[in-house]
């Protein structure tokens, strides 16, 4: 194929126009420039054409691609463009009363497809010149002409056309000579006009394009803008036109996302999927404003601005978007074998960023980018090692700080945190073709997240000396309670760095894990009265110690029988009294391994010295199930009764049940 058919011919409104008539097909959209709300692009583009008109200084406007058949142009993009020049012709020919019947049957040339009325209004208007002043507002001339069709008010084609026009009168109306600038062979306003056939694409790329959501979105705007950007600093000057980034973000790239979305909005996905990208580009570059950015695309992904981008990260952006049509293409299995948690979307992580809810959490973000660095630095897909890296990078996600009433927020909750984990895990990347090997034998720099960075590289070290540890590992540390983070299972069978893995006493943890912590429903009082049984290494039994308030009515501390949520328990064991109390839990797994809880507290024989209201909670299971709906009692100070409360915050004695 020879370049020029890559190219495009370069034409302008006029020659087009006299070589094909242009059809705006009825598949296409309503002309939208003209609207309202659109006035500044409007105005954006009208000056520009001003600006090159006014000071004889030639512009491209881009590529225009177009369907030829039988003398027919349709444009799949370029519509706008195309109808904007089309009254800018007319509007010049009318001014300059050159509108003979040569010129008519040229501009009515130009057509609508989309409605009837958009079509005669075209029609009618290049038969019937009007008188152009500098005081008239032209719209309400054309309006209130004889041929004028109230109806055609209703049209908003025309409605925006119309408003274009009173625009393009204050803009062109001094320019001498415009009809003749407009249509010289010095083509000042110039594109690339491009047919499909010569390019091997379809019609089909019609239907593709115009569900990209309303025209003129700020997904175009950027795309024109970025193109500029690109066009102006010489980005693509090295590639072949079908390598180009104008090329494939009409062609192949949106092929990506038509075929994977889940409703038309294609302009969405893309504004998602850059500004991502553009999120994680600044934390990387580390740009003074950085945070300022992030903030801002997470909150209003279609603020991405060219700026935003240099030259790297330009390259990035394609490299990005290729290395996800080539996922699809090659169908590579990206499907993760691991619970996400509480950061898992509805489908893939691809489709959780661009067209999932409103936006993607940062966490959501943060795995697609560790995703995308995965993809693009390892030259050879490989599920095994690509599941390892991914589960590394969950399980610095999921471990955020557990808060005192058991709430877990992601780890991942502002800009600045962001900044911080796409650092690591750009730092980590180096060694994503085999994390567990990098782990195991490198020194990481980032600061960020690094209790678990240390709990990862002892799991690095374990797996590596010993392969078969990989799966007690990995089932340990997929369990709900411990979401990514095993140093309690290994507390619980006494592991000490260096020590080899005792796989046997590690799954038996696990198995209780699973059995008796997998969701809420098992933080039961058969659990709190079992965990009543638990004595620690000096002999007490106040597992219920870890949390207080005091409780004036009766003059006695409020302590919680661990609330009805296992992130609950989860501050339990890893929150800041974890080292003093998350003894209770471990004993209390370690008999779990040969009893079930019936059976704990059935087999319990109390101490002489514990409170008698100690043991009626342990051995009368009505107490907790009918007179403590909120899992909180009150203990005086010599231990003598307790208080079943009602509520969290009782106002008076009648709020609670008294227990001796």
């Amino acid at each position: 194929m020879s370049d020029v058919q890559y190219q495009g011919k370069i034409t302008n409104f006029w020659e087009l126009l006299k070589e094909h008539n242009i059809v705006i097909p009825i598949i296409q959209r309503d002309y939208a420039q003209g609207r309202k709300d659109k006035e500044e692009i409007r105005d954006n583009f009208l000056n520009a054409l001003f600006q090159s008109i006014n000071t004889d200084t030639p512009i491209k406007l881009d590529f225009i691609y177009g369907s030829v058949e039988d003398g027919d142009s349709q444009p799949l993009d370029g519509q706008q463009r195309l109808t904007t020049l089309f009254l800018l012709h007319w509007y010049a020919a009318v001014k300059s009363q050159l509108l003979n019947k040569d010129i008519m049957n040229v501009l009515k040339k130009f057509t609508y497809e989309t409605r009837i009325s958009s079509r005669e209004f075209c029609n009618t208007l290049v038969l019937n010149p009007i008188q152009i002043t500098k005081t008239i507002v032209l719209s309400s001339q054309i309006v209130d002409s004889a041929w004028f069709f109230l109806s055609w008010k209703k049209d908003p084609t025309i409605d925006a056309m119309l408003r274009t026009l009173n625009d393009i009168h204050k803009y062109f109306f001094d320019i001498e000579n415009l009809w003749e600038k407009l249509t010289s062979d010095a083509n000042l306003i110039s594109f690339y006009h491009i047919e499909l056939e010569d390019i091997g694409l379809t019609d089909d790329l019609y239907i593709k394009m115009n569900a990209r959501g309303k025209l003129l979105s700020s997904f175009e705007n950027f795309k024109a803008s970025f193109q500029k950007r690109i066009n102006d600093n010489k980005w693509d000057k090295e590639k072949e036109f079908q390598d180009t980034f104008a090329f494939k973000i009409d062609t192949k790239w949106t092929d990506l996302f038509w075929i994977h979305r889940k409703e038309n909005k294609i302009d969405e996905a893309f504004n998602r999927f850059i500004s991502t990208i553009a999120m994680c580009r600044q934390s990387i570059n580390k740009t003074d404003n950085r945070l300022q950015i992030i903030k801002e695309l997470q909150d209003k992904p279609d603020m991405v601005r060219t700026n935003m981008f240099d030259e790297n990260d330009f390259i990035y952006l394609t490299e990005c978007f290729d290395a996800y049509c080539n996922v699809f293409d090659e169908n590579l299995n990206v499907e993760l074998n691991f619970p996400l948690f509480q950061h898992a979307p509805d489908d893939s992580i691809f489709s959780g960023i661009v067209f999932e809810g409103q936006n993607a959490s940062y966490s959501l973000k943060v795995l697609f980018y560790a995703q995308t660095e995965y993809l693009i630095k390892v030259s050879e897909f490989n599920q095994e090692k690509f599941q390892d890296w991914m589960r590394v990078v969950r399980n610095i996600v999921a471990r955020g700080d557990v808060e005192k009433t058991g709430n877990r927020p992601t780890i991942i909750r502002d800009p600045g945190q962001f900044y911080g984990v796409i650092n690591l895990i750009y730092e980590l990347s180096s060694g994503c073709e085999d994390i567990y090997t990098y782990l195991s034998s490198n020194q990481i720099k980032s600061s960020f997240a690094k209790e678990q960075i240390e709990e990862e590289k002892l799991k690095a070290k374990l797996i590596v000396a010993n392969p078969d540890n990989k799966s007690v590992i990995f089932n340990t540390e997929d369990t709900d309670l411990l979401q990514g983070k095993i140093s309690f299972a290994l507390y619980c069978i006494d592991y000490e760095a260096g020590m080899a893995l005792d796989i046997k006493r590690l799954e038996s943890v696990k198995n209780v894990i699973s059995t008796y912590f997998k969701d809420d429903k098992d933080i039961n009082n058969d659990l709190r009265r079992a965990l009543l049984t638990i004595a620690d290494n000096d002999g007490n039994y106040h597992y219920y110690k870890y949390w207080w308030s005091f409780w004036n009515v009766v003059n006695a501390n409020k302590r919680s029988l661990i609330d009805s949520y296992l992130r609950s328990l989860e501050f339990y064991i890893y929150g800041r009294f974890s080292e003093e109390y998350k003894i209770y839990i471990k004993k209390l797994i370690l008999k779990l391994m040969n009893n079930n809880l019936q059976e704990i507290v059935t087999n319990f024989t109390p101490p002489n010295d514990m409170p008698n209201w100690k043991i009626r909670l342990i051995k009368e299971p009505s107490l907790l199930n009918e007179m403590c709906k909120s899992n909180h009692i009150a203990i005086p100070e010599d231990e003598a009764c307790c208080y079943l409360l009602k509520s969290m915050r009782p106002r008076d004695i009648d709020g609670c049940y008294l227990v001796k």
